[in-house]
């Protein structure tokens, strides 16, 4: 794998626009809630909603997307994906100036954003794959993966100071822009066609098509244990978050700044991790590194069971964030290359599209679920519970057996 060298001015738009992108979202990062309780004074049961329910029908509504992705010429798609997030997020600001905001519009929002999400996701990968020869996916990979733990530590923080002086509503304007700017960065990524190896002529979708991605990854020997063990581990990792949220600034006392410090500051981690990856992989081998680094990230969580107040709780949050922040840093680029490598040109917004609608449905149940069990439990052992069944994802990570199988090589037949 080669380093440290220019990919090209076509990714650098492609860069540029996922930073502009990421950079967006995690600024307006929480403001959906925010609203429903600051503005709609919505209960308990309508944040909740707003969290689930918005996700899991947007992941649902985005199955269709992977094959309709799939055979059409990617950029337009991208610009198109940022397109429909840029107006679905408009109309928030736009019904709330308007004072005919509801929560309704709240969750039809999320939705589409969501939906849209994924497609783009899809979409981009397949981008990637036509943009950058196959030695260059792991350092684009790990420059993306950097990227989103960039923007992760200084996005929230800036969007705080936002809602302090201009309200909720000013990040989800911010957001909407950013996706505008992002599509005007695709454009100029220039070209009216794609190689030749990444189009497809479209047509009239197949009802075969919608479960094409299922079928590839269930029959990829590497490819179905690497989708189990993340949609486990990132559903049961997301599904802590609103637990230690309420542990932390509920029984343990600590101020709203302490718990954003303490998710903000191990986001150096990811940094760190991504930078990482491509060296590790030279010099260990892709294997050895994904299994490593994804059996490790698995390890930390159940600290968090462990948490006391004051100071020393809350730099065992940090050391427990930053770990597990690492080991992921490291793990995701390659997951993604390795995703990559395995799927040909031809099913590889399908395979994305449904990686990702199965990680967003599996993320909202898992969420919803260990709601429940916060309530029954508490959240502190609700917290140990999904730490405890972390330790167990290693499992479904790929034998060597089966990472050592050739990668696709050649468009796969449409069937």
């Amino acid at each position: 794998m080669r380093s440290g060298h220019r990919l090209g001015r076509r990714f650098g738009r492609l860069w540029g626009a996922y930073a502009t992108s990421a950079l967006g979202t995690w600024l307006a990062f929480g403001a959906f809630p925010l609203i429903a309780v600051q503005v709609l004074h919505a209960g308990p049961a309508g944040v909740a909603a707003l969290a689930s329910v918005g996700s899991l029908v947007g992941a649902a509504a985005a199955v269709p997307l992977g094959p309709w992705v799939e055979f059409r010429p990617k950029r337009p798609v991208l610009m198109a994906m940022d397109l429909v997030r840029f107006g679905a997020l408009l109309t928030v600001p736009a019904a709330f100036a308007l004072g005919v905001l509801t929560l309704v519009q709240l969750l039809l929002v999320s939705v589409t954003v969501a939906a849209a999400d994924i497609a783009f996701r899809a979409a981009s990968g397949a981008y990637l794959k036509t943009l950058l020869p196959a030695e260059d996916l792991l350092v684009a990979n790990s420059r993306f993966e950097s990227t989103a733990w960039t923007t992760t530590m200084i996005g929230p923080p800036l969007g705080g100071v936002a809602v302090g002086l201009l309200g909720p509503v000013a990040t989800v304007v911010a957001d909407a822009v950013s996706h505008l700017i992002s599509a005007l960065l695709i454009r100029g990524t220039g070209g009216d066609h794609e190689p030749e190896r990444g189009r497809r002529e479209p047509g009239r979708m197949r009802a075969g098509d919608l479960f094409d991605g299922w079928r590839h990854i269930l029959a990829d020997v590497t490819l179905r244990p690497l989708f189990f063990n993340t949609a486990l581990f990132n559903g049961l990792v997301m599904a802590t978050q609103p637990l230690l949220a309420v542990l932390m600034l509920g029984p343990l006392g600590f101020a709203p700044w302490q718990y954003g410090l303490a998710f903000a500051v191990p986001s150096v981690g990811g940094l760190l991790g991504s930078r990482l990856a491509g060296p590790l992989v030279t010099r260990f081998g892709q294997y050895r590194v994904l299994v490593v680094s994804g059996a490790s990230r698995a390890v930390w969580p159940v600290g968090l069971a462990f948490i006391g107040p004051g100071t020393g709780g809350l730099l065992l949050v940090i050391g427990v964030e930053f770990a597990l922040i690492f080991c992921c840093g490291v793990f995701n680029p390659v997951c993604t290359t390795n995703r990559l490598e395995r799927t040909a040109a031809d099913r590889v917004a399908r395979t994305l599209s449904a990686w990702a609608a199965t990680s967003k449905a599996a993320t909202a149940v898992l969420t919803a679920l260990w709601g429940v069990l916060g309530g029954l439990l508490g959240p502190r052992t609700a917290v140990g519970l999904a730490g405890v069944l972390l330790l167990a994802t290693p499992l479904l990570l790929p034998h060597r057996a089966a990472a050592s199988r050739p990668l696709a090589e050649t468009p796969s037949e449409r069937s």
